[in-house]
């Protein structure tokens, strides 16, 4: 970008990935840069979402990776045509990161951490001159139109040229992502779609307690899950105390949570042995079993045991047990009713926030000029598997961007006045 021609002051509300890749951008063009964030550190949520392994980006083709941000797919295509995982991968390796692609088509930092990537970062920011203030919560705006904060000394005022909003979802609100910020745009008559949970686990009706007790924690692999009239996806996921969640769930939690809205529950085909046709199963039910129990007998012929065993019994009528054919259908479509996401605090990440209808193509405010939005607090979703990370960084890029085009046109102007005179 180039350097704007009056130095200008701007701040920056949020410090996750989406508000740094915004610091970074402003303040390679000698805009003075300013970032707040309440928590006494930076990239909180950024830190806990790498542990375990740093998923960063994805490697598959770009138009399914376009897809995988569903209804705002459109809106986000031409971001990331800008600065997409393959521009992202770069921008890590100019940190001195190396990446990798795992097995999964997932991209990772070489050591799998998120805490070199993020130092390094901040280095490099505080070496271009961007202040950090943490312990500072945004609290909307003076009436004079200076941004309201509060610090670890009181309240401030703080009067600049431009705002960028990063401030995150609703999910996660010991890391920083409370939503707090809902209410401060709405009373400047900005609409703000309902945060909901995405990412998250589902509830059922309840367990039986044999069910809770012995299997609560235990993950179901190599098995496939599906909703009425959709592809069903294969993974992995874990039964919980009160139902399901994991990355196979997780896929499908926008499509769960749409149908739990439209039908008040929706129910979930789950596949015990994806990879066995039902032709194949009832053969292996139909086998004699002599003395032994049901139990042993799925166990010895299709390696049913365990959770996926007790799912089975849970879940089956228990005359099913003695009629293969209907064992069979429910060993290949075994029906989960869900009721309801689990808390949106408890989600990955959250659906809804600032429409892209609100905003324009520079990501800023149609009705507060001079205010941008990027992230997560933006109304869009994916999937896990680098997929949100990716967007929260490519909108933040932009909305830099685009808020150092607004100063240069805002200057420009200001410029023309005064050559114009009274």
């Amino acid at each position: 970008m180039l350097p704007i021609p009056t130095p200008s002051r701007v701040a920056i509300i949020g410090g996750g990935p989406a508000g740094l890749m915004a610091a970074e951008v402003l303040s390679q063009t000698g805009a003075a840069v300013d970032l707040y964030d309440a928590m006494p550190s930076v990239g909180r949520k950024f830190l806990l979402a790498g542990v375990g392994g740093m998923n960063i980006t994805h490697s598959e083709a770009f138009d399914p990776f376009v897809a995988r941000y569903r209804e705002r797919a459109p809106e986000l295509r031409r971001l990331l045509e800008a600065f997409g995982p393959e521009a992202l991968r770069e921008w890590i390796h100019g940190l001195g990161i190396d990446t990798f692609i795992g097995s999964s088509g997932r991209v990772f930092p070489s050591d799998m951490k998120a805490a070199p990537l993020l130092r390094a970062w901040l280095r490099r920011l505080r070496d271009a001159g961007v202040r950090i203030h943490t312990r500072h919560r945004w609290l909307g705006w003076n009436a004079d139109g200076s941004l309201q904060l509060h610090g670890p000394d009181g309240g401030i005022r703080v009067s600049v040229d431009a705002v960028l909003l990063a401030l995150g979802g609703g999910s996660w609100a010991r890391l920083g992502s409370d939503g707090a910020w809902v209410p401060l745009l709405q009373d400047r008559g900005i609409d703000v779609a309902p945060l909901r949970p995405a990412n998250c686990g589902f509830e059922v009706a309840g367990w039986s307690q044999h069910l809770q007790e012995k299997f609560a924690g235990a993950p179901l692999k190599t098995v496939s899950l599906g909703l009425p009239g959709g592809v069903p996806r294969k993974g992995e996921f874990v039964v919980t105390a009160t139902g399901i969640e994991g990355s196979l769930v997780y896929a499908l939690s926008a499509e769960i949570r749409q149908a739990v809205a439209r039908n008040g529950k929706a129910t979930v085909a789950l596949d015990l042995l994806p990879d066995h046709s039902l032709e194949k199963v009832l053969r292996a039910l139909t086998r004699r079993r002599g003395s032994q129990s049901m139990a042993k007998h799925l166990k010895r012929q299709l390696g049913l045991d365990g959770v996926k065993a007790g799912l089975l019994r849970e879940l089956t009528r228990a005359e099913a047990f003695q009629n293969p054919e209907a064992l069979a259908a429910s060993i290949k479509a075994l029906p989960i009713v869900l009721l309801r996401p689990r808390p949106l605090d408890e989600a990955i990440s959250s659906a809804g926030g600032v429409p892209f209808e609100a905003v324009d193509d520079n990501l800023m405010l149609r009705q507060l000029p001079g205010v941008f939005c990027a992230g997560e607090m933006l109304d869009w979703e994916a999937p896990t598997g680098g997929y949100l990370l990716t967007a929260c960084f490519t909108t933040g890029k932009t909305a830099a961007e685009g808020m150092l085009r607004w100063l240069r046109r805002s200057q420009q102007r200001n410029a023309s006045a005064d050559r114009a005179g009274p």
